[in-house]
């Protein structure tokens, strides 16, 4: 899979593409149904595959800090496109020239001059354009003008729910990982890099690996049982707290602190994942050090015994 950061380092697509369109925070069932389709038509028509995202996101653009929280930052969801059947993903910047786009003109400055496209494959709730004007009636109907068809794919459904990212932030927000990654189709993870931070963990005896959020709002708070990957091919458990820290009056942004098992090495720097199994208790402030500590003990040691059935590896 190719990356394309902006419409200026797009090539030529002589013969055209297929392209789907969308915010695909979380990427979850219901997203690669869309893709798999796309995937589908590509190897059809001899064509490219095109999946088109914006940075930031369209609600983030206009709500700040009040829209909803996502699922995954960008880097994130490249890192599981790059799994999926797509040739080149293409993030635009969500600026305001974008946000003025009138429909019409989204159609045949970006997706007929720019893209060329041939097919386009949408979700059923898909509008796009100044405000949101555009939807599939019209797509169809420039589409028999410029020589493009359009297909909308039907809302995912799985054990009665519509697959969605708002269904997954709810399960997340209420600390249900098991809905979460069932609609996912995987567990719910973060990705970054290890950074320094001001080392209580390690004064507290319990050293930590911290990953900056780099957001206000996240779907999850709390101490989860965890597995940590991306250090040399092992799955490292650990107990992670992932909020604000209010025991040493927080910050604005959440951190997640991982404590693994069994692990002293210096992985500063490093890149890794780390994947959500279970939720064992809300983030709380403690009046001391030594209750937080004392707290600290038993959330290790309920993850232990989470991770003592190996199911859950």
């Amino acid at each position: 899979m190719r990356l394309i950061r902006g419409l200026h380092h797009l090539e030529p697509l002589r013969n055209g593409c297929v392209l789907t369109i969308g915010n695909f925070d979380g990427l979850h069932l219901g997203h690669r149904r869309v893709i798999e389709r796309v995937a589908e038509h590509g190897r059809r028509m001899g064509l490219p595959t095109v999946a088109m995202i914006f940075e930031p996101q369209p609600l983030e653009f206009f709500l700040g800090d009040h829209a909803p929280s996502r699922l995954t930052r960008l880097r994130e969801k490249v890192i599981q496109f790059a799994k999926l059947p797509i040739d080149e993903l293409l993030v635009l910047p969500f600026n305001r020239t974008l946000a003025d786009y009138d429909a019409e003109q989204f159609i045949e400055n970006i997706l007929v001059s720019k893209l060329n496209i041939r097919h386009l494959v949408i979700g059923d709730d898909f509008h796009f354009g100044k405000a949101r004007r555009g939807n599939f009636a019209l797509l169809q109907h420039r589409g028999h003008e410029f020589g493009f068809t359009v297909e909308s794919t039907d809302s995912f459904e799985l054990e009665g729910f519509r697959v969605s990212s708002t269904l997954i932030r709810d399960a997340l927000g209420e600390g249900d990982l098991t809905q979460a990654k069932t609609l996912l189709g995987r567990d719910y993870s973060v990705c970054g890099r290890v950074a320094h931070g001001d080392k209580r963990g390690r004064q507290l005896g319990f050293p930590t690996a911290n990953l900056e959020m780099f957001r206000k709002n996240t779907p999850l708070i709390g101490v989860f049982a965890v597995i940590m990957t991306g250090l040399d091919g092992r799955k490292l458990k650990g107990v992670a707290n992932l909020g604000n820290r209010p025991t040493f009056y927080g910050g604005a942004k959440a951190v997640l602190e991982t404590h693994l098992f069994d692990f002293d090495q210096d992985i500063y720097g490093r890149y890794v994942e780390v994947h959500f199994k279970a939720k064992l208790r809300d983030e709380m402030r403690f009046d001391s050090i030594n209750a937080l500590r004392a707290q600290i003990v038993d959330d290790v040691a309920s993850a232990q015994a989470f991770f003592a059935d190996m199911q859950y590896v």
